[in-house]
C-alpha cells in the first residue's frame, strides 16, 4: 500500500484475548470515533481477529474508523490446545499458561507500531491497552507515545483486584479478614472471597510471578479508564485515584445505546439489533424466541442467572439450583455452562437437573453466546475481582444479596428458594434493591444522553 493511501491512526488498542475484554474495547473504539473522527486500530492475534471481522461487519459505517491489526501467535509453540488464542472453553488449568503465553506478544506489538511511524511519519497518540499488559507501559514509551490502561470493569473491583496481588495482605495475618492498601479500614475482606489462584498467592506462587510485574507496570501508565460512572461508584473511584495517583476517568456504561435508551418494546430495538450486539457468536437460541416467551412474562417477573464466560459451579450447586428454581415457581432465564468436571465445550445433559424434573427452562448455552453483553468479569483470575465487586454491590449500593461464595460452599434448594423468593419480592428488601437498581440505571443513562437528548 501506498503511504499516501495509509489510513492515519490515531489510536492503538490492545485488549486481552477473552470475549468479555473484546467487547467493552470495541464499544469503547466506537464511541472514540464517533465523538472524535479518530482513527482506531485494534491488535490481537489471527483467531481474534476473525471474531472482531465478523462483529464490524454486521456495522457498516459505524466501524468505518475501527481497523484491525494481526499480531502472529501459535498456541502450540506455548503448550497450549490448538487454536487456543482466547479464553472461551479454555480449562482453568490452562489459563495461568495462557496468561504467560500473551508475553510473546510485546515483540510482535513494539514492531506493529514502529511501522505505523515510518508509514505515517509519527506515533499514534497514545496506546490503550490491557491491565495485565504492563509492559505495553515500556514498548509505549519507547515508541515515543503513552499508554492508557483499560481493565474493562468496574472501579471498586480493581481497587481490590491490584493491592491483593501486589501486597498478598492475606498472607501476612492469622486471621480470615484482611485489610487493603487504598480502601477504609471499615471495609474488610475475607478469604472466602478470593479465587483459589489468589489465595494461594504467597509472591513466589506461579500467578504471583506473572500479575506482580504486569500490574506494577500498568501502575506507570499516564492514566486509567473504568468502566463505570461517577455517581454509582463515587467512593470507589475517589479511593482509586488517590491509590493511583494519577488521572483515572469513569468512561462507561459501554453499552449499546439503544439498551440504555429504548425499551426493549421499541421498534428500534428488534431481535435483528440485539442479535449483532451480541459480538459476532452464533446464536444458541433465536433472539426472536427469546422475546417471544419474554412477552408472555410479567414485568419484573423474570430471573436472570448467569455466572460469567470463565467462571462454573459445581455439579452439586447446580443440582440445588435447579431444585430450588423449580420449587420457586419463578420464570428465569438460565445462562448455563457445563458444571465442573465436565468438558466446558459439551451439549446441556439431562444429568445435571433433578430427575423426574417437570420444568422447561429457557435454556442458552454458555459456550454459543448470551443474550446481554458481558457480566462483570470474565477470565479465571477475575474471579475474585468479581467477588470484590460483588461486595461494592451489595455493601455500597444496596443491589445484591449473597447465596454462596466459591465453588467449594455448599448451598441448599431451601436457601435458593429464600433467597429467589426476597429478591423478586416487590416489596420488603427485594422492593428496596429494586428502587435502588432502578436509580442506577437512571444515572447510567444520564450518563451517555448526549446534548438536546
Amino acid at each position: 500500500m501506498d503511504s499516501s493511501d495509509y489510513p492515519q491512526i490515531n489510536i492503538v488498542m490492545l485488549p486481552y484475548m477473552a470475549h468479555g475484554h473484546f467487547i467493552p474495547y470495541l464499544a469503547l473504539a466506537r464511541q472514540i470515533h464517533h465523538r472524535t473522527g479518530f482513527n482506531v486500530t485494534v491488535a490481537t492475534t489471527p483467531l481474534n481477529i476473525q471474531f472482531l471481522r465478523s462483529t464490524l461487519h454486521h456495522e457498516n459505517s459505524s466501524s468505518s474508523g475501527i481497523h484491525l491489526a494481526e499480531l502472529p501467535f501459535n498456541s502450540a509453540d506455548h503448550g497450549l490446545p490448538p487454536n487456543a488464542e482466547n479464553t472461551e472453553n479454555l480449562p482453568f488449568d490452562q489459563i495461568g499458561k495462557f496468561l504467560v503465553s500473551s508475553l510473546s506478544l510485546r515483540t510482535p506489538f513494539h514492531d506493529f507500531l514502529l511501522d505505523i511511524i515510518v508509514k505515517q511519519g509519527k506515533p499514534p497518540l497514545c496506546i490503550i491497552s490491557d491491565l495485565i499488559f504492563g509492559w505495553a507501559v515500556d514498548v509505549a514509551t519507547s515508541t515515543g507515545t503513552v499508554n492508557i490502561t483499560f481493565p474493562a470493569s468496574g472501579a471498586y473491583g480493581i481497587l481490590a483486584y491490584v493491592p491483593i496481588w501486589l501486597n498478598i495482605p492475606h498472607r501476612q495475618t492469622d486471621s480470615e479478614e484482611f485489610g487493603l492498601p487504598g480502601f477504609l479500614e471499615r471495609c474488610r475482606f475475607h478469604v472466602s472471597q478470593l479465587h483459589k489462584f489468589m489465595r494461594n498467592a504467597d509472591g513466589s506462587y506461579f500467578w504471583s510471578r506473572f500479575m506482580q510485574p504486569q500490574l506494577s507496570g500498568s501502575l506507570q501508565s499516564f492514566g486509567w479508564l473504568c468502566n463505570t460512572v461517577e455517581e454509582i461508584e463515587p467512593l470507589g473511584l475517589d479511593l482509586l485515584r488517590k491509590y493511583a495517583n494519577f488521572p483515572v476517568w469513569a468512561i462507561g456504561p459501554l453499552l449499546p445505546k439503544q439498551f440504555l435508551n429504548k425499551s426493549l418494546s421499541s421498534p428500534s430495538l428488534t431481535s435483528s439489533s440485539i442479535h449483532r450486539q451480541r459480538e459476532g457468536k452464533a446464536a444458541g437460541i433465536s433472539p426472536e424466541k427469546c422475546l417471544q416467551w419474554l412477552d408472555l412474562r410479567g414485568l419484573d417477573s423474570v430471573l436472570y442467572i448467569c455466572f460469567g464466560s470463565q467462571n462454573t459451579i459445581s455439579p452439586s450447586q447446580m443440582m440445588e439450583l435447579a431444585i430450588g428454581l423449580e420449587e420457586s415457581g419463578n420464570p428465569f432465564i438460565w445462562v448455563i455452562r457445563p458444571p465442573l468436571g465436565f468438558d466446558l465445550q459439551s451439549e446441556f445433559k439431562a444429568e445435571w437437573l433433578p430427575e423426574g424434573s417437570v420444568f422447561k427452562p429457557l435454556w442458552v448455552e454458555f459456550n454459543i453466546g448470551k443474550l446481554k453483553p458481558r457480566c462483570e468479569n470474565d477470565r479465571v483470575a477475575n474471579g475474585s475481582r468479581a467477588g470484590l465487586q460483588f461486595k461494592n454491590a451489595g455493601e455500597e449500593m444496596g443491589v445484591a444479596v449473597e447465596l454462596a461464595r466459591v465453588v467449594q460452599s455448599t448451598i441448599s434448594r431451601e436457601e435458593v428458594k429464600k433467597v429467589i423468593e426476597m429478591v423478586m419480592d416487590q416489596e420488603g428488601k427485594g422492593g428496596d434493591m429494586k428502587k435502588k437498581a432502578e436509580e442506577i440505571a437512571e444515572h447510567i443513562k444520564a450518563a451517555v444522553r448526549e446534548d438536546g437528548e
